[in-house]
């Protein structure tokens, strides 16, 4: 099964055996009235289980939460509309050579090394050459001309990565190379019911940005298990700068997947229409939009589809999942770190 999304609102998660179960209260006819009783909406083995997401407000028992920490099952939460609240996870990996790597290579306070820029390099190169990729296809299929200037904006950014090692510049390169995705990410999406002009979240008020910000926090759920699996500190990165409660290395880790995984998703949902305009909602006070129950039922199978899907991993040169592409990568970088290889290569995708 791999990663199990409970979707439905004030349910609660717990545990029977060695089977997580998630209940929800119903009401039965009974004679002129009803009666209320707990209805079992999703019975698993734990055997089955990588990780526990919660959309929206559930609650889960102790019993639960410590079968969950023993087995090494993250539980991450988050809102209705997708932004990240927070997670439950067991106790750090016992590799401390793998951190004490990543702690070397982002040197002192306010010092760069030269594996950190590389590193940097990596990320940068990766996300930008995926999203070039992207609107290539795109091209190809028949968008035309339109995502010329798009594309050439995406290779002008990426020309000058592997000459550049200051980390500010290289975000300066992320920046525009990003720009001029988002700037043409509308032309990608087919339906004329859905446009996007710009990216914006927290909270996310068109439904693709909705979709985008739900896609985000699922990866990142993700891509910081597999970072936790290898032995990483998930909080000190390179490219996204040290912040207190933000997992700089996820979002760094994330990059190259998000025009290769989520983007791709969206996309999907929208243009061959497992989502409509229908499948939205508009909370009154602040414009916040999000999917209906039906309508994040259907991404989230999309995107667990996606992340089972294989492909060839040009690295490591055999069959992967993305599942399994999300620790390869954080191995990958481990062993860039640790000083076993000579560069971080990204994962890149035609």
């Amino acid at each position: 099964m791999g990663t199990l999304y409970v979707t439905q609102e004030d349910c609660f998660i717990g545990k029977t055996d060695e089977r997580l179960q998630v209940t929800a209260q119903s009401k039965q006819p009974l004679g002129s009235g009803f009666r209320t009783q707990r209805e079992t909406l999703i019975d698993v083995p734990m055997i089955k289980l990588d990780g526990v997401v919660a959309v929206g407000r559930a609650t889960v028992s102790p019993a639960a939460i410590a079968e969950l920490l023993d087995r090494n099952i993250p539980l991450s939460f988050l809102t209705a509309t997708g932004r990240y609240l927070g997670r439950l996870e067991p106790e750090v990996t016992k590799n401390v050579f793998v951190r004490r790597a990543q702690w070397a290579a982002a040197g002192g306070v306010d010092e760069t090394t030269l594996a950190a820029s590389h590193v940097v390099q990596g990320f940068i190169r990766g996300k930008l050459k995926n999203c070039r990729n992207a609107l290539l296809r795109s091209r190809r299929e028949g968008n035309g001309s339109q995502l010329d200037r798009a594309i050439e904006k995406l290779e002008q950014a990426i020309a000058p990565i592997n000459r550049t090692l200051a980390i500010d510049s290289l975000r300066g390169l992320e920046g525009a190379g990003s720009a001029a995705y988002f700037g043409s990410f509308g032309q990608l999406l087919l339906k004329p019911d859905f446009s996007f002009k710009t990216r914006n979240r927290r909270p996310p008020v068109d439904p693709v940005n909705a979709l985008l910000s739900l896609g985000y926090s699922l990866l990142r759920h993700d891509v910081q298990s597999a970072l936790n699996i290898v032995g990483f500190d998930p909080y000190l990165g390179y490219l996204h700068t040290v912040r207190y409660g933000r997992p700089s290395l996820a979002l760094d880790l994330m990059e190259e997947f998000r025009p290769l995984v989520v983007d791709a998703v969206v996309l999907t949902a929208i243009n061959r229409e497992f989502v409509t305009l229908a499948s939205f909602e508009t909370e009154p006070v602040s414009g916040a939009v999000s999917l209906t129950r039906e309508g994040l039922k259907a991404f989230l199978r999309l995107y667990e589809q996606k992340k089972q899907s294989k492909f060839k991993h040009p690295v490591m040169q055999r069959q992967c999942t993305y599942q399994e592409a999300f620790e390869l990568q954080a191995r990958l970088l481990s062993k860039y770190l640790m000083g076993q290889t000579e560069q971080y290569p990204p994962l890149v995708l035609r």
